[in-house]
């Protein structure tokens, strides 16, 4: 199985990148391939800017996509949403998330944009017909310490969300 990892924080203390790390060593670990994608080392266009569709990189992304068996996407929630560097990813790209299997780790201060994902989540449904696991992992502040992910509850979670990944693309990809 490829799994691409998507990490889409700009930010370069990340928290969402540090839970994207973690599952990219779990899922190494049983033996899956990963592709890793880190959004901070990419210089992408904003959706609708003349010649975005064309730009190389945006290509390159949409053929990393569409060659994974599944997708990971690790993202802030910022102002109830995922932020929008992962929106726009999704816009560039489009097409290519054609029928993946797609999960989601999410990184927030606080506990309230809990069901933030749901957006992104339903047009990847909708619009793309993905199958997206129905367990996702939302870490608050509280998870992590000194740059590290330190909550033994969010590492488990996280392992669980790529063994659920990984049963669903295998038996998709076998139908």
């Amino acid at each position: 199985m490829k799994i691409l990892i998507l990490s889409t924080s700009l930010n370069p203390r990340s928290r969402s990148r540090l839970l994207a790390r973690r599952a990219e060593e779990h899922l190494e670990a049983v033996g899956a391939e990963t592709c890793f994608v880190d959004l901070q080392e990419l210089e992408l266009p904003f959706c609708g800017a003349d010649g975005c569709y064309a730009d190389p990189q945006v290509v390159a992304l949409q053929d990393r996509i569409r060659e994974a068996h599944a997708v990971l996407v690790a993202s802030p929630v910022y102002n109830y949403d995922v932020n929008a560097a992962c929106k726009n990813v999704l816009e560039l790209t489009g097409d290519a998330w054609e029928d993946k299997v797609v999960g989601f780790l999410c990184a927030a201060g606080g506990a309230s944009s809990y069901m933030s994902i749901m957006g992104l989540a339903n047009s990847l449904m909708l619009d793309f017909r993905c199958v997206v696991v129905p367990r996702f992992v939302y870490a608050t502040g509280a998870a992590f310490k000194d740059g590290a992910l330190a909550d033994p509850e969010v590492a488990r979670r996280t392992e669980e969300l790529c063994e659920r990944l990984l049963r669903l693309a295998r038996a998709l990809s076998d139908a």
